[in-house]
Order: structure tokens, then sequence, then C-alpha cells
């Protein structure tokens, strides 16, 4: 997998950085199932430790199908950033379409007590023209 961020969004010193890619060996066109993994990389450019509490993210679907996935932390997870930290992990989406979208955001809690919610970029999820 290249690892090449396309997409970053920053929210009160937290960067989060996405690449995409699409995984033909995980998809089966055939059946109308597509699959991409995508890498993400949180840091910490804030003086503020922070603890990754929370995962919203809108997934959308070439048809315009709308799903919300919410969770604690990310891939089992609840990381704690200190100030200059990052966090890297690497997760999957499964389509009924050869396009679609992904969104959303994280909450974090700082060593204060306070929470924020820190944007994760919109970002296309768009299988080759040859892949179906």
């Amino acid at each position: 997998m290249k690892e090449l961020f396309q997409h970053a969004a920053i929210t009160e010193g937290i960067t989060v950085r996405v690449a995409v890619n699409f995984l033909p060996e995980q998809s089966r066109i055939e059946a109308g199932k597509w699959f991409w993994v995508y890498h993400i990389r949180i840091e910490n450019h804030s003086d503020d430790t922070v603890k990754l509490l929370t995962r919203h993210w809108r997934i959308t679907d070439g048809r315009g199908l709308v799903n919300f996935v919410d969770g604690d932390g990310v891939v089992g997870e609840q990381p704690v950033l200190h100030p200059g930290e990052s966090n890297d992990y690497v997760s999957g989406c499964p389509l009924t379409t050869a396009q679609g979208s992904m969104e959303g955001h994280y909450t974090f809690r700082r060593a204060d007590g306070g929470e924020f919610m820190a944007a994760i970029p919109y970002f296309p999820l768009a299988a080759p023209a040859t892949a179906g």
C-alpha cells in the first residue's frame, strides 16, 4: 500500500491524515462487493495531551445511501497522544457500489477533562474503471 496521505483536516492542533486504496484482491465485483483500505495518521500538534475517546463515520455509497458508524476508540484502542506524538492505524470499508465516500470525526479528551471533536477529512472511495 502506498503511504501517500491524500487528505487532511486540522482541528485544535490535531491533524488527521488519510491515505485510501482500492483493494481488488479483497473485492468481489461480480458479486457487487468493493473493498477499500484506509490508513489514518492522527498527529498531536497541540500543547495538550489528548485521549481519543470515540469515532463517528458517515459512509455514503454510490447510490447516496448513508450509514453511520459510531464506536469507542479506533481498532479497539483509545490512544493517548502527548504533544508531538502521532498514532497510525489501518482499517477497511466494504461497499456494494464502485464508489462512495467517508468522513467523520473523533472525540478527544484533554488532560483537563475538556472534550472536543476533531474532523476526519472527507475522502472519496473510487474503484478504477477496469474494476467494475
